[in-house]
Order: structure tokens, then sequence, then C-alpha cells
């Protein structure tokens, strides 16, 4: 029984040095750390208005091949612009969301 006094120091030690790591992991885990995210950037090609590779007449047309190619160039440039203006709107509200979620 001549140990007993070092035998309860050494259990408070044990205890104490316990108690101080898993108090050491917990706030540990408590803490955050803020992580700032980017929404990715649209290649400039794609943000870009539709090129004008449109038909040209020829020398003296005829008028039917006047309007035929009147018809595919509107046809073509709309799609496009369509098409463009479109996906535009959609990357610019996706980005307006994502930036509106984390500011908070």
């Amino acid at each position: 029984m001549k140990n007993e006094p070092q035998y309860k120091i050494g259990k408070f030690l044990r205890l104490s040095f316990l108690l101080t790591v898993v108090l050491l992991m917990g706030t540990g885990c408590m803490q955050s750390v803020p992580i700032k995210r980017n929404f990715p950037e649209a290649p400039n090609a794609i943000l870009q208005a539709c090129p004008s590779n449109l038909k040209k007449l020829k020398e003296d047309p005829k008028l039917s091949e006047v309007s035929k190619i009147i018809v595919e160039n509107y046809q073509t440039y709309y799609e496009c612009a369509n098409k463009t203006s479109a996906w535009i709107e959609w990357y610019n509200t996706q980005k307006k969301i994502f930036e509106e979620v984390n500011e908070k």
C-alpha cells in the first residue's frame, strides 16, 4: 500500500491527459474553415455574338435566288442568335444564383 498515493497521481495524470486530448480534438472539429468557391467562367468564344458567315449573292442573281438566300441567311442568323442569347441568359442566371447562395 506504499504506492497508493503514486497510483492516484498517475491515474489523475492519465485522466487529465485524456481529457485534454478530447477537448483539443473537439475544439478542432468545431472550427470551420471558410472555402471560397468561384463560379466557372464561360469561354469568351461562347459569349461572343454569332459570326457573320452568311451566304452572299452572285453577280446578276435571279429574284428567286435572292429571296432563297435571304431566307436562308435569316434562318441561319436567327437560329444562332437565339441559341447564343438563350445560353448567355442561362449562364448569367446560374452565376447570379450561385453568387447569392454563396454570399450567405
